[in-house]
């Protein structure tokens, strides 16, 4: 599999205070299998599967006083020398790089406004094998208060180009890797806004997107399991989208993508269709060729 660009999102995590619960839960909603976990002296961090590809881990607290989330990481060839440009723009270091075994190397950052986000240099854990498909990883976004101080800091720190989205009801950007041309086809996350409409208490934050085949019977799943819902679900361009937390309190965001438009069968050429007729009025004795039926369904599927 081939390495993740600097400063695309790699990986995903959730701290919880009940690992058992968090397996029960997810495995329920997502189908995912857990691994036996990871010993002690990696925090018995376990990592989830889906088609027996790696999608997310699951880790419990190991202070209670930590906040209960999820966590996502951008990838980079040199943690040491990212973290170095992510103090010069103005964030900080939450953790220090650190290497993880043979794994890779980790590290903790926080942008000029508190959104806690991770760092990950892959060693033998190259990232995600699976992504952008039912179950598993598809989309984040940063919210914040003060976008003024937030786009400069990531487009300085990852080189994101941005592309504000004029039609999103509140102020968007969606962030494309560097040298890439922005937009939907290429963008990999976003930054929204903490409007008025949110809590005061409401902290920066990243939301991390799982996509699902069927958002509102998804969101029937989370509930059963003792989950919540924060928002949604709600209709948008991009799919049928909602906002939850599990049983323990993490937050994250559900995606069913849309139904793909069915491909419109293509009309004759007026040039030929006019070939035809000539051909047709120059030959009145021709015995008419048997011509068989079309199957709409087959033209529409090109």
């Amino acid at each position: 599999m081939a390495d993740f660009a600097e400063g695309t999102p790699c990986w995903v995590d959730a701290s919880l205070p009940d690992l058992a619960a968090g397996k029960r839960f997810y495995g329920e909603l997502f189908g995912w299998t857990f691994d036996e976990g990871a010993g002690d002296e990696h925090g018995f961090y376990t990592q989830a599967y889906s088609d027996g590809k790696n999608v997310a881990a699951l880790a419990p607290k190991p202070d209670g006083r930590m906040p209960t989330v999820w966590e996502v990481y951008f990838a980079t060839p040199d943690a040491f020398a990212l973290s170095a440009r992510i103090r010069s723009a103005g964030g900080r270091l939450v953790m220090d790089p650190m290497e993880v075994g043979p794994f890779g190397t980790m590290a903790l950052a926080a942008d000029p406004e508190g959104a806690v986000f991770g760092l990950w240099q892959p060693g033998t854990h190259r990232g995600f094998e699976k992504f952008r498909e039912p179950n598993a990883y598809c989309w984040t976004e940063v919210y914040t208060r003060d976008k003024d101080r937030v786009d400069p800091f990531y487009e300085t720190v990852f080189g994101f180009v941005g592309q504000d989205i004029e039609d999103a009801g509140v102020e968007f950007r969606t962030w494309s890797p560097r040298g890439s041309k922005p937009g939907p086809e290429t963008a990999i996350g976003g930054r929204s806004v903490i409007t008025d409409a949110f809590p005061v208490e409401m902290p920066a934050h990243f939301l991390v997107y799982f996509n699902v085949d069927d958002c509102d019977e998804s969101v029937a799943t989370v509930q059963r399991l003792g989950g919540r819902v924060t928002a949604g679900p709600f209709d948008t361009p991009y799919g049928r989208i909602t906002v939850v937390a599990d049983n323990q309190g993490a937050v994250f965001a559900l995606l069913a993508e849309p139904e793909p438009e069915p491909e419109a069968e293509p009309e004759p050429e007026p040039e030929a269709e006019a070939r035809s007729e000539t051909r047709s009025e120059a030959r009145p004795e021709a015995k008419p060729q048997a011509k068989p039926d079309r199957d709409p369904e087959a033209g529409s599927q090109g």
